[in-house]
């Protein structure tokens, strides 16, 4: 029997197997922010374990750093307690020899933004972080996942994890996307399909012409959301694609070494009688603009349509209601309209340089609504620095847009870039629970283009006829 390429890579990682269930596996990455790394470090300092293999680990400040536009230089971290936090961090970096994106170097960024565009993450491998979004590196063919405080600690000291193995789902999608539409409508649409918890407990490997036509930082946004339909993981075999956007940014290797390195990635793919426990087929031409109406990425319905009918199942019928109540929405109600305060444009899901051309495009000639407060945070500083350099900062500050530093900012509320009680954001990010970005605050989310286009409107509107983006 074949295997499928989640199958290939945990095999090639495998140190031994545990049991039935699980394995120990090898990282071949493991990255680290300023949140979930404290206990790990006191964890081997209480017991007197070094870090194993330092040079496979990378840490990065980037969820409580302030994004305020002033210069790299002059970045400070103002809240005592997130303060506190990074230099910690930063101490115990700088104790066990670990590369570390500090507060002030200008290739700071956003985790997920910053190891792909640095050339750190290649098809086949094993990337570890203590953040859910590590999905993220699957759109290279690499097997990305989040993990614990505790597990942590355990990498650290090992550069292995006790790992319960999952199991494989393949979902196809194949047609064109329509014009107007991207990856990140793409995922909101497939999530609204088979739900919050469709995809628990497993690995889902994408397929399809519609996603071969995709570029290699829109994939990412496809992998990097995955994970709100309860994926494990989610992986791309890589293709041309893939390894034109690793070969560029990928150091240390002679012209040979990529050749033969790209000739090995290619073939990492699922073997055509792998076996994949569910397979769900969606056709990309029926995807529109999306935007999410309630408080999970699963409640989202296109731009044109109604926020749906109560259900008769009661379980649903409550959550729906829940989120209803939260957002200050009705069943029913039209979603195209729906006025906004604040437009958040970043993100590990979007705030790549292909994210913030899209932007410009929208807005160039227009002006921010004066009712809305509208904010453009960059991956990371080179994004930060392509940007300017193409223009596309100017288009956005002369448009109205707050053009600030990288960091993960109004994604979650753990810095200052907070959203007041009873705010509505149109933001680019994975997540619109309730308190997500700030106490009371309410999220839809959507793609770069349709929150650009709110934010010139002032309300949620359909980017496709309110600006001609077609």
């Amino acid at each position: 029997m074949g295997q499928t390429l989640y199958q290939k890579i945990v095999g090639s990682h495998t140190v031994f197997r545990v049991d039935e269930q699980h394995v120990a596996l090898y990282a071949d990455l493991h990255i680290m922010n300023e949140y979930t790394s404290p206990q790990a470090f006191a964890g081997l300092a209480e017991k007197n374990i070094p870090v194993r293999c330092p040079e496979k680990q990378m840490g990065i400040v980037d969820h409580v750093i302030p994004t305020h536009p002033v210069p790299v230089d002059k970045r400070t971290i103002l809240i005592d307690a997130a303060a506190n936090q990074a230099a910690n961090f930063t101490r115990n970096c700088q104790k066990h020899g670990i590369h570390l994106f500090d507060v002030k170097d200008r290739e700071q960024g956003i985790e997920h933004v910053v190891a792909p565009e640095i050339g750190l993450i290649r098809p086949g491998m094993v990337v570890l972080c203590g953040d859910s979004h590590t999905t993220t590196y699957g759109a290279l063919g690499a097997l990305g996942f989040g993990i614990g405080t505790s597990e942590v600690e355990h990498v650290l000291a090992t550069q292995t994890l006790v790992y319960r193995v999952a199991r494989d789902m393949r979902i196809q999608v194949d047609g064109t996307l329509p014009v107007g539409t991207t990856s990140k409508d793409l995922v909101l649409y497939i999530i609204s399909k088979i739900g919050a918890q469709g995809a628990r407990g497993f690995v889902v490997e994408y397929c399809g012409s519609a996603i071969a036509a995709l570029t290699a930082e829109a994939r990412m946004t496809l992998c990097n959301m995955t994970v709100e339909a309860g994926a494990r993981g989610a992986l791309i075999a890589p293709d041309d694609t893939t390894v034109s956007y690793v070969a560029d940014r990928t150091k240390g290797l002679s012209q040979d070494q990529i050749v033969d390195a790209a000739a090995h990635w290619k073939q990492l793919k699922s073997d055509a009688d792998g076996v994949f426990e569910v397979t769900h087929q969606f056709d990309a031409s029926e995807v529109a603009p999306f935007v999410t109406w309630g408080t999970s990425p699963d409640q989202a319905i296109a731009i044109t349509d109604h926020i749906p009918e109560l259900s008769s199942e009661p379980l649903e019928r409550h959550n729906a209601s829940k989120a209803l109540d939260y957002m200050g929405l009705d069943a029913g109600q039209l979603i195209d309209g729906l006025a906004i305060d604040h437009v958040f444009i970043g993100s590990c899901t979007n705030a790549r340089i292909e994210d913030l051309r899209a932007v410009a495009e929208v807005v160039r000639g227009h002006k921010v609504a004066q009712s809305v407060r509208a904010m453009v945070v960059p991956g990371s500083g080179m994004v930060r620095e392509q940007a300017e350099r193409e223009g596309i900062a100017q288009t956005l500050i002369d448009a109205g847009f707050e053009w600030r530093q990288p960091g993960c900012s109004m994604c979650l509320a753990m810095n200052d870039d907070i959203l007041q009680p009873g705010q509505r954001c149109a933001s680019t990010t994975n997540r619109n629970f309730e308190g997500r970005q700030g106490r009371g605050a309410r999220t839809h989310l959507m793609s770069p283009a349709m929150a650009a286009a709110a934010a010139l409107a002032g309300r949620i509107v359909d980017v496709r006829k309110e600006f001609n983006h077609v």
